[in-house]
């Protein structure tokens, strides 16, 4: 019969910490895991960017749960065996698949060390908090946003855009909202992306309460940008109907091309027809950082948020994803919920006024500040910023690559590191899905696909700083080659060692 838990005195139970008995064990292996993650990524180019998962690999991961201990050794060789050689592939060079960025050496050691701290960033008076708020700081001068301006760290984009929604929304109907909810006012309200927008924006304002049908879809021009004017006639249309527009969304690098509206234009319309101006960046705008893109960007400055992520174009280990508001108090009246445990003192470890749980609906958070502060620390934004300059570069090549081989159709402006094209054939769209699944299964590039006015695209994303001239060589060299015999019939695949250049 179990004895009541009150019966069960500690003095008569074994110690049941999880420290090890032996440090000098653990250090030993450690030092193990981290020379392997590291030669790892030294030696990357050695390995397949992907390899199809054999049903017997699945089958490790449909063990029963644990219940009695095992050594780590044993836990960390099955890591080794059964993980490593299954992973994503974006710490490749040859990965261009899906706007994946590659990471880095240091910024996996900071990630360690963050562990290591087991800190909790939903709010109180420690460092990590600091290191955080530095960060807010460095962005807000990135952005060429004003003193006062808030910003938090989130899983990535898709969070930041949903909470940049819901900032809005506050902004709009007035804290009472969030007691009482949207109401007949919020039934009312509209907002505005391009076509070209990324899907999150339709599910955040799901969430948001507004429901998907509130978004309205905005034609674009030829560059694949919202069309400005076509956007102003659909807010007038809106405001004679009764109904109540205030966010309007910009792109800055959309998911199929990478093309940025005219923000400069945007900024004067919300800011003439008084909606809040909200700027998806998942991983444009830290164009920023780069002398020859920037210029592009010009009028994010007047965004009344963006939403970015580091763990793209920034090369920080996932996740590092990023909102940032204008005016701070806004951020606050939209999130902000006091309560008595949290309950803010002068002196001590609750000290502080603003805790980052006032920021964003989390109060369980990880110190994904640290590993952003080393990459901005060790690299400079003048580093980053070039190796963003240098996969537009190489987006250049990989387009001229393609405009000199009648083989090969591009099928979209390369406006930063994004190309679409295909291979010319009877049945295209059949062939290059064949083409794109061949060449991942060959383990020498990762591209992906996208449909593009109803056809489909190979699309080549170039984020992570490792990819050089030869990948792209042995990228194109793997679709005239796939393509050339899948349009002939042969469906045999054909070994990635074969096409290497």
């Amino acid at each position: 019969m179990t004895r009541p838990l009150r019966e069960v005195s500690p003095q008569s139970q074994p110690s049941e910490t999880l420290d090890p008995q032996n440090w000098d064990d653990i250090r030993a292996q450690g030092h193990r895991m981290l020379d392997d993650m590291i030669d790892y990524v030294a030696t990357i180019r050695e390995r397949p960017v992907w390899r199809p998962i054999p049903d017997v690999i699945r089958a490790q991961f449909r063990a029963e749960l644990p219940r009695r201990p095992s050594e780590l050794g044993e836990v960390y060789r099955e890591f080794t065996d059964f993980v490593v050689p299954y992973a994503t592939g974006n710490v490749h060079p040859g990965f261009m698949g899906w706007v994946h960025g590659g990471g880095s050496a240091v910024g996996m050691l900071a990630e360690m060390l963050a562990a290591g701290l087991n800190a909790n960033l939903g709010g109180r008076d420690h460092i990590p908090i600091d290191v955080e708020r530095q960060i807010v700081e460095w962005t807000r001068e990135m952005f060429g946003f004003p003193a006062g301006a808030s910003g938090i760290f989130v899983t990535g984009t898709s969070m930041a855009n949903l909470m940049a929604v819901l900032v809005a929304r506050t902004s709009a109907l007035g804290k009472s909202s969030r007691q009482h909810g949207i109401g007949e006012a919020g039934a009312l309200m509209t907002a505005y992306t391009s076509k070209a927008g990324h899907g999150c924006i339709a599910k955040a304002m799901d969430i948001a309460g507004f429901g998907s049908d509130a978004l309205r879809s905005i034609a674009v021009d030829q560059s694949h940008r919202i069309d400005v004017a076509a956007l102003h006639a659909q807010i007038a249309r809106d405001r004679e109907a009764g109904l109540q527009p205030f966010l309007v969304v910009a792109s800055a690098g959309t998911v199929d091309i990478g093309a940025i509206d005219d923000l400069t234009a945007m900024a004067e319309l919300c800011r003439e027809e008084k909606l809040w101006f909200h700027v998806d960046g998942a991983f444009g705008a830290l164009g920023i950082l780069s002398q020859a893109l920037a210029p592009r960007l010009a009028g994010i400055e007047h965004a009344d948020s963006i939403a970015l992520d580091f763990h793209k174009w920034g090369q920080v280990p996932y996740d590092a994803g990023f909102l940032l508001v204008r005016e701070g108090e806004r951020h606050r009246d939209a999130f902000a919920a006091p309560a008595a445990y949290l309950r803010r003192e002068t002196r001590g470890l609750a000290a502080g006024t603003s805790w980052p749980c006032d920021l964003g609906p989390d109060l369980s958070r990880g110190f994904r500040a640290l590993k952003t502060w080393f990459t901005l620390k060790t690299f400079g934004t003048e580093k980053l910023g070039a190796v963003i300059t240098r996969c537009c570069a190489l987006a250049g090549y990989l387009e001229a690559r393609i405009l000199g081989e009648p083989r090969l159709e591009l099928l979209a402006p390369v406006n930063l590191n994004i190309v679409c094209f295909r291979y010319r054939a009877a049945d295209a769209d059949r062939i290059n899905g064949e083409i794109v699944v061949n060449i991942h299964e060959s383990g020498l590039a990762a591209p992906s696909t996208t449909l593009l006015d109803g056809r489909l695209a190979i699309r080549a994303a170039i984020v992570n700083h490792r990819t050089d001239v030869r990948d792209i060589d042995a990228l194109v060299s793997a679709v005239l080659e796939f393509g050339a015999r899948r349009a002939a019939g042969d469906d045999l695949p054909i070994e990635g060692s074969r096409l290497a250049v």
